[in-house]
């Protein structure tokens, strides 16, 4: 049985919620790291970017981004932007001045009614770090 089906044979996938940044930097390339493995095992994934992660959405930042002993934090998100979803709360990019224009090719922006259609879907597991 794949990684990606169920016991009854129902496709998954995957939504990771981060909210830590460089403020939690374990915390925050756990996500992006749990994200690019389940993409690598072919589960869908979609990667939400919420509180401090939000500055991610914006290009050079997460090349700034070093924690020791792990994948770097542009290559993960590379890699989650090749093979899956990534949208950067509403909310959280007004609140930082950031707009469509300010943010890495292929990143969207939606708010709490599209994460939670998308939570709600059958067959997904929703994780928040």
């Amino acid at each position: 049985m794949s990684i990606q089906r169920t016991v009854t044979g129902m496709a998954r996938s995957l939504v990771i919620k981060v909210t830590a940044g460089a403020d939690a930097p374990e915390r925050c390339n756990q996500a992006f790291t749990v994200a690019a493995t389940a993409l690598a095992s072919g589960v869908p994934v979609s990667l939400w970017l919420t509180g401090e992660s939000s500055w991610f959405a914006l290009p050079g930042r997460a090349k700034e981004f070093a924690l020791p002993q792990a994948a770097p934090l542009t290559d993960l998100l590379e890699a989650v932007l090749a093979g899956g979803r990534v949208t950067l709360c509403t909310q959280c990019a007004a609140r930082r001045n950031i707009t469509m224009d300010d943010v890495i090719d292929g990143v969207r922006i939606a708010g709490a009614p599209a994460f939670v259609e998308e939570i709600l879907g059958e067959g997904v597991q929703a994780l928040v770090y």
